[in-house]
């Protein structure tokens, strides 16, 4: 982690995938990261695989440089807790539909009356503005939704889902960044405010800054969709003993590789030298790559394409993945040693950064740890603090 974020504190009420994977970003950079959640822990804690039942991969995954704050928000007391803390904090996140935490007390005009300068980010479903706005989402909802499984759809034209959390990941990107801009917006004008990022939209948004495609003209100029996109001839490649995408792009590229599988002929073409008419024909091109490359190996490919300075790589499983030159050179995938789980390996943050020393990961924490520090850096006191355990408010959890 890096300490760009240092000093400031994020009050997070976010779940499973989306908003944790949010404020990890944010923990990553610095941040200090209170996550709050319910005495027997928050539900991304639960899928398999683990070690041990409230410390599942998912969660490991997510939610590093964090500490928890395990409360019961049914109980006055302990809306009482957040709102005492947010007079303390710079930003509160939640991933709920609005109408919850309305209900738990915690609405941004409760947290703004706390603390008027606070930055309030939340990921709904739906942008609350329309019809759809307290209707429950999940990623599987939104790939639906959004047009990304008829995307996806198989040969016989049935829809698919990713085969990854993606609208979790990328709403999830997203909110890291509205948090940032309004902590920017907060210190340059020392206002709060509040940042909706809905997941239906914010997807659609997504996927739409290509497949809008002529539909962004009035009228509009060709269907939607990005021809390269949906193109049949583009997708990985069979070669002799594999796979590979292979992507010439430019001008000079489509010259290299159509030279280097004697297909000079074509480049005098006018649908080959005029990068207008190629993106209208680009299918025709692939057609080529398609019925080359079975010609030669993945590893002849590599030596041809790479001299010809061509965008290429071979089609990697996630095994390779762990045992990849590149990723093993930048120590991507790093062994660690978590207090209660043992040893792992962490994906560390891929940003790198010049001018602030990075220092080891907290762990993801189990289920309050952290808790009493944290509410001793807000000014409780011992006997606060215990009232709260009896009255069964605070889960202790394991002390740090």
């Amino acid at each position: 982690m890096y300490d760009l974020l240092k000093g400031i504190r994020i009050l997070d009420l976010t779940t499973t995938y989306l908003g944790p994977y949010a404020t990890q970003f944010l923990g990553d950079m610095g941040a200090d990261i209170v996550k709050i959640e319910p005495p027997g822990g928050e539900v991304g804690r639960s899928p398999r695989p683990s070690r041990s039942p409230e410390m599942g991969a998912g969660f490991l995954n997510t939610n590093r440089n964090k500490r928890s704050l395990a409360i019961d928000l049914r109980q006055q007391a302990g809306r009482d807790v957040i709102l005492r803390l947010a007079k303390r904090s710079d930003a509160f996140v939640h991933n709920m539909r609005p109408q919850a935490v309305a209900k738990l007390g915690l609405s941004y005009d409760a947290l703004r009356r706390a603390n008027p300068a606070i930055v309030y980010c939340l990921a709904p479903g739906f942008d609350q503005a329309g019809p759809m706005a307290a209707q429950p989402a999940y990623d599987d909802i939104i790939q639906a939704l959004s047009g990304l499984s008829h995307l996806n759809r198989d040969d016989s034209g049935a829809p698919r889902f990713l085969p990854t959390i993606i609208a979790d990941k990328v709403v999830g990107v997203h909110l890291a960044y509205a948090v940032a801009v309004g902590l920017t917006h907060r210190f340059k004008t020392g206002e709060g405010c509040a940042i909706e990022v809905p997941m239906f939209e914010t997807l659609v948004a997504f996927l739409l800054v290509e497949h809008l495609s002529g539909h962004t003209f009035r009228p509009p100029l060709a269907p939607l969709g990005y021809e390269r996109m949906v193109a049949v001839n583009r997708r990985p490649y069979r070669t002799r003993d594999g796979y590979m995408a292979i992507m010439p792009y430019t001008t000079q590229q489509w010259t290299r590789f159509l030279k280097a599988v004697a297909r000079a002929d074509l480049l005098t073409e006018d649908w080959v030298r005029d990068p207008v008419q190629r993106s209208a024909n680009v299918d025709r091109l692939y057609q080529i790559i398609a019925d080359t490359a079975p010609s030669k190996t993945n590893a002849e490919w590599m030596v041809l394409l790479k001299s010809a300075d061509i965008p290429c790589g071979p089609v990697n499983t996630f095994d390779d993945l762990l045992s990849h030159a590149q990723l093993t050179a930048v120590n991507l995938f790093q062994p660690a040693e978590h207090p209660s789980e043992g040893p792992i390996t962490s994906v560390r943050s891929s940003f790198r950064v010049k001018g602030s020393a990075g220092k080891p990961d907290r762990s993801a924490p189990r289920v309050g740890e952290g808790g009493r520090e944290i509410l001793r850096d807000a000014g409780f006191s011992h006997d606060e603090i215990e009232n709260l355990i009896l009255d069964k408010v605070l889960a202790p959890g394991p002390e740090t």
